[in-house]
């Protein structure tokens, strides 16, 4: 069967990178993963997040990674360079919890053991 890894988190856009994310996401549109990416209702004041969770199939956490990455890696939209950013929280069912910081166009991995009541 395989180990699995829930995945969850977000990342702040600019409403102009709307559409550049869609196409990102929609690029893997047939990765059953890819259904984990949602957009609020009602997007609000002047920011726009993009939240994904969903519990994935360790041989397949590269996928959403690739997804991740390819979203961080979005250009500024204006002159201020405000790039996408955000965090994700994994854990696994070994009981390890981790992060994937998203800053300045990369994804860092970090350790994340303050979540580590997650995976229990």
């Amino acid at each position: 069967m395989g180990m699995y890894v829930s995945v969850r988190g977000w990342l702040e856009l600019d409403f102009a990178q709307k559409s550049d994310a869609e196409r990102v996401i929609g690029t893997d549109g047939d990765d059953p993963y890819s259904g984990g990416w949602a957009w609020p209702a009602r997007p609000f004041n002047w920011t726009l997040y993009l939240f994904y969770g969903g519990d994935v199939r360790e041989g397949a956490l590269q996928g959403v990674r690739s997804q991740v990455e390819r979203l961080a890696a979005l250009p500024p939209v204006d002159e201020d360079g405000d790039r996408p950013r955000g965090v994700f929280v994994l854990t696994d069912e070994r009981g390890r919890s981790w992060c994937w910081q998203i800053r300045d166009g990369v994804v860092l991995d970090a350790p994340a053991p303050e979540f580590g009541w997650l995976a229990r």
